[in-house]
């Protein structure tokens, strides 16, 4: 179990692995996992940003190698995932939601992602909805806090769009523009910014928490 887990995560979570991945899978393949990664608590730890950078860098022909996908194509696919992700989130926490708030941590849960989706659902409103699809860990938890709190159905799925749009095209179209440069051929240094980049938001939020909470803690 444990070898084949190191086997899918360095699949993932590598350069070369995770081209390989696209390359065999297509885009069906990435479609099941951007609605996992959205879509389903146990996605979590699935590299959505990473994979749609380079899909879009695989939507380029480079020297002898040709495109593998049609940029216009792979973003409507993978956009259509994302929202039927993000939906399928916000129903599974509008419908089970208050069975997961006391649930005990799992490899697959824990209940400080989900506390923390909330608070950052309560700050920054139906917003949380588009801005957590940069943001590793939230794009997977908010659409379940969203389904939670009873956000009104129409009113999600309105957001959710906008959001899995702006996500995946800006992502893919990155991907597809830094197909055309020298990044091409150094696609782990591609992958590596991408993920510094995404972890910005993590680091700067729990670093916020920790300076508003300082002073409290000492009254």
């Amino acid at each position: 179990m444990l070898s084949w887990f190191s086997d899918l995560w360095s699949h993932l979570h590598t350069a070369e692995g995770l081209r390989q991945m696209i390359q065999v899978g297509g885009i069906s393949l990435m479609c099941l996992i951007i609605f996992a990664e959205t879509g389903l608590l146990a996605g979590f730890f699935l590299p959505g940003d990473s994979l749609l950078v380079t899909a879009g860098v695989l939507s380029v022909a480079n020297g002898e190698r040709p495109a593998f996908f049609n940029p216009w194509e792979l973003t409507l696919a993978l956009t259509a995932a994302a929202i039927i992700g993000d939906q399928t989130g916000y129903w599974l926490g509008r419908k089970y939601g208050h069975l997961m708030a006391n649930r005990a941590d799992s490899w697959w849960f824990k209940r400080r992602h989900l506390e923390a989706a909330r608070s950052y659902f309560a700050e920054k409103g139906p917003l949380a909805i588009v801005l957590a699809r940069y943001v590793p860990l939230m794009r997977t938890f908010v659409p379940f806090a969203a389904g939670m709190g009873q956000m009104p159905t129409a009113r999600f799925l309105r957001w959710n769009t906008l959001g899995g749009i702006l996500w995946v095209s800006s992502l893919v179209w990155l991907g597809h523009f830094l197909g055309t440069t020298s990044l091409a051929d150094q696609l782990h240094k591609v992958i590596l910014i991408v993920v510094v980049v995404s972890f910005v938001p993590v680091v700067w939020t729990a670093a916020k928490r920790l300076l508003t909470s300082g002073p409290e803690s000492k009254t």
